[in-house]
């Protein structure tokens, strides 16, 4: 799977030295036009692709099936094409690691527009996290403005927005 991009946190110098936590992750891309299915965060007020933590040993593509279910109650899931990988470098908030090496393997996919129920886990509940289609522009434009004017914006909003960019223009735009 081609590399889209490696990012590293502002406040990391250096890799040099420092024990570093690999976390796997999987991120699912469903268009319908000009629409993509993404998941709304109050807490961060922020879209972000459905996705997330592999289990040990868990095949790419279950992974972003279960996780795009969980999410978003997807249904009718097909079509699963690689588009590729987001790697970063941030700092880890727990003491047994100083970095965190996130790899996100991002695949296109077709799901059915109708959404089911999701299973979400206790805190994505908590940070009020929803499913919803949104026009892509529409998506970018409030992260960016998210970026600008709040202190509440999560980790990965930059990556979010990459991707979002990065989509538009390859198969929105290359349509």
């Amino acid at each position: 799977m081609r590399l889209l991009c490696t990012s590293i946190h502002p406040d990391i110098d250096s890799l040099e030295g420092k024990s570093i936590f690999k976390r796997e992750a999987t991120r699912a891309i469903a268009l319908r036009g000009n629409s993509i299915l993404l998941l709304y965060t109050e807490r961060y007020h922020d879209y972000s692709l459905p996705g997330g933590g592999l289990d040990r040993g868990e095949d790419l593509l279950a992974g972003m099936i279960r996780e795009l279910k969980e999410e978003t109650g997807a249904k009718g899931i097909s079509n699963i094409s690689e588009f590729g990988i987001y790697e970063e470098y941030r700092p880890w908030y727990k003491s047994d690691f100083d970095i965190q090496h996130m790899i996100s393997y991002c695949f296109t996919c077709s799901v059915d527009e109708e959404l089911g129920e999701t299973s979400l886990e206790h805190y994505e509940l908590n940070n009020g996290m929803k499913p919803v289609w949104i026009n892509i522009d529409e998506a970018i434009k409030h992260n960016e403005d998210t970026i600008k004017n709040s202190k509440k914006k999560g980790v990965s909003i930059e990556r979010e927005i990459f991707l979002l960019r990065l989509i538009r223009e390859e198969i929105l735009e290359g349509e």
